[in-house]
């Protein structure tokens, strides 16, 4: 199988074809000229920084128009979100959807709003005093 009195000899010609490659590009460049490559490069060098730096005042820009700070209107926590769009307030969870530039509740359909107000407490007589017998009944028992 293994005899190792044959000899095999291997030529391996991945090296040569590299370099051959390498010798036809350079022949085709010093036919053709260099200063369109290095000028080509320098313009790739220089358009490289100014499309980042054109990019990122542009997102600064953007920015600015678009995050609106305002206070929820369930809890009035001030936080920020981005215009035409659901956020969630950090304190109280509640849903909302910024809209011309301020936050409004998102409620389902059908769902009555109401707010809270300061109960004040006052003193009732005696005579005021009147037990009201209640019965809730199932949906559908009239």
């Amino acid at each position: 199988m293994n005899d190792p009195s044959s000899r095999n000899i291997q030529f391996n010609s991945s090296g040569l074809g590299c370099f051959l490659t390498f010798i036809l590009i350079a022949a085709l460049l010093t036919s053709v000229g260099l200063g369109w490559i290095v000028n080509g490069f320098i313009i790739l060098i220089l358009l490289i920084p100014v499309t980042i730096i054109l990019g990122v005042l542009g997102f600064q820009w953007w920015l600015k128009r678009n995050i609106i700070e305002d206070d929820c209107p369930v809890c009035s926590q001030t936080f920020t979100g981005l215009n035409n769009s659901i956020a969630r307030c950090p304190n109280c969870g509640e849903v909302v959807q910024v809209v011309d530039k301020a936050f409004q509740r998102q409620t389902p359909a059908g769902t009555v709003d109401i707010s809270a107000v300061d109960a004040v407490e006052v003193e009732a007589k005696p005579a005021d005093v009147r037990v009201v017998d209640v019965q809730v009944l199932e949906p559908g028992e009239d």
